[in-house]
């Protein structure tokens, strides 16, 4: 059944009055917003053969904002209703005390689109995305004959949100999302190993589950599975390390990116804080947080406060020259918002988050990058990992990865875990290839308790001195 456009002001809410509750709500405030949202989901996953999970989900609301100096206050609903916003009005005046602020300029209006507005819930109806979960199961064991296990995952959202500034501003936005994941798991002589791999964004659900793309992604999880299955025990101690292109731009998000938020910054809390202007990486390093790529899964038209997305830099040429902020940090650090307010729905209020996070491309070629690794490893797939924003140290966990002596790429290896802190690594690139790449549509970024989608890329790297811990004697 075809859903209606979310428009709670025709059948939830009376916009005069809406506007009006609004305006009392930040009265002496220096800025605030109502944040509106319908979000509808689907998830479904076969395991071994068997329907796992088969999930749908609906939810609505709004968020209430009030922001006075370094105060929030939030209210939220899952009631789009007059009583419910009157109420909240009365729990975010509390943040505005006696007032005196005055209210921020509101966003400058867009007319670009991103995406489309398409619902991605629509392209398929639900037995035929369990069949191509099922045709995924039987060529992934046909192609090999040592996959025992499949699990595949079909993902699609439609996130709807409209916010009305005080001003009387009103922003639209309908952000599509969608995901397909597939991991195998193949045996032999008694060991078992894994491989994954997955793609999405923010476009239709059909042209994802086409045969020729879950066949391809089907191929390369159990590619990443065999080259597991012939892994020895990774090295151990401090080595050089080549970091391949796209995926393992993730290192670079989490050990620098969240480093490169505005608020970790003006609160000093950042590895990177009054730095600004200075020289923090190699020369040739240039970072950018990018939200206007289109069809991206990091990609907003506007952001959750209703500022456009962004292309911002963040070091060039190894010199810090920008950091990623919403509207609150920014005001308060003296700078413009740069589209990067993000907040996991009606429920949260907005924080600076990334979007698109990468490295820009250098002059050399991939090979010449692997060929100056004296004595290291060659990660190209990462798992998990922990970083410190405080002081921009990380674990990560590699999931597909080769031993590299002499320039050469030897045998993978199992169990490789990359050391370091952001910061010192990011002085310590010695190398750039031209192969710039962005991952294929899989991130997602936790900061806060908050989960929000993002991307990363970067070009094929060598970065001198890492600690890498592994199992080999």
């Amino acid at each position: 059944m075809l859903e209606k456009q979310f428009r709670p002001f025709e059948t939830a809410l009376d916009h005069d009055r809406a506007l009006a509750l609004l305006k009392e709500a930040v009265a002496g405030a220096d800025d605030g917003e109502l944040f509106l949202e319908r979000r509808r989901s689907e998830v479904l996953v076969l395991d071994d053969g068997r329907v796992k999970n088969a999930s749908y989900d609906a939810s609505e609301g709004f968020g209430l904002r009030a922001v006075c100096g370094e105060t929030t206050g939030y209210a939220h609903s899952t009631e789009i209703s007059e009583k419910a916003l009157k109420r909240a009005v009365e729990t975010a005046r509390l943040a505005v005390g006696g007032g005196g602020g005055t209210l921020a300029a509101p966003p400058q209006s867009t007319n670009r689109r991103l995406y489309s507005d398409h619902d991605p819930l629509l392209d398929a109806t639900f037995p035929a995305k369990i069949e191509t979960l099922r045709e995924i199961d039987a060529y992934a064991r046909a192609l090999d004959s040592r996959v025992v296990q499949v699990s595949a995952t079909i993902a699609a959202s439609m996130q709807e949100v409209e916010i009305l500034r005080p001003e009387g501003l009103l922003v639209r936005d309908a952000r599509p999302m969608v995901r397909v994941n597939v991991s195998v798991i193949v045996e032999q002589n008694g060991r078992r190993e894994s491989g994954g791999h997955g793609e999405g964004g923010r476009i239709a659900l059909d042209g994802l589950i086409a045969p020729e793309k879950w066949q391809s992604a089907t191929q390369e999880a159990l590619r990443i599975a065999l080259v597991n299955l012939e892994a020895v025990p990774a090295p151990a101690g401090v080595m050089e390390v080549a970091l391949g292109a796209g995926w393992p731009g993730i290192l670079l998000h989490e050990a620098i990116g969240h480093g490169l938020e505005g608020d970790f910054n003006r609160k000093k809390t950042s590895a990177f804080a009054g730095l600004m202007g200075q020289q923090i990486a190699a020369k040739g390093v240039t970072v950018l947080d990018d939200g206007t790529i289109p069809d991206r899964r990091g990609s907003l038209t506007v952001d959750d406060e209703g500022t456009p997305s962004g292309k911002n830099v963040l070091i060039e040429d190894g010199v810090l020259v920008g950091y990623m902020q919403d509207r609150q940090n920014a005001r308060l650090m003296g700078v413009k918002p740069t589209g990067n307010g993000r907040r996991e729905s009606y429920a949260h209020a907005p924080m600076p988050r990334m979007t698109n996070t990468y490295m820009l491309g250098g002059n050399a070629d991939p090979s010449e990058v692997i060929a100056e690794v004296r004595d290291g490893i060659y990660a190209v797939g990462f798992g998990g990992g922990q970083v410190d924003i405080t002081n921009g140290k990380f674990v990560f966990s590699c999931t597909e990865a080769y031993r590299v002596e002499n320039g050469k790429i030897g045998a993978p290896v199992k169990g490789a875990t990359l050391i370091g802190d952001g910061a010192t690594a990011l002085k310590q690139i010695r190398a750039i290839g031209n192969d710039m790449k962005l991952d294929p549509g899989i991130g997602n970024c936790g900061k806060a308790g908050q989960w929000v989608p993002v991307g990363v890329g970067q070009p094929t790297l060598l970065i001198g001195g890492l600690t890498v811990g592994g199992s080999a004697a």
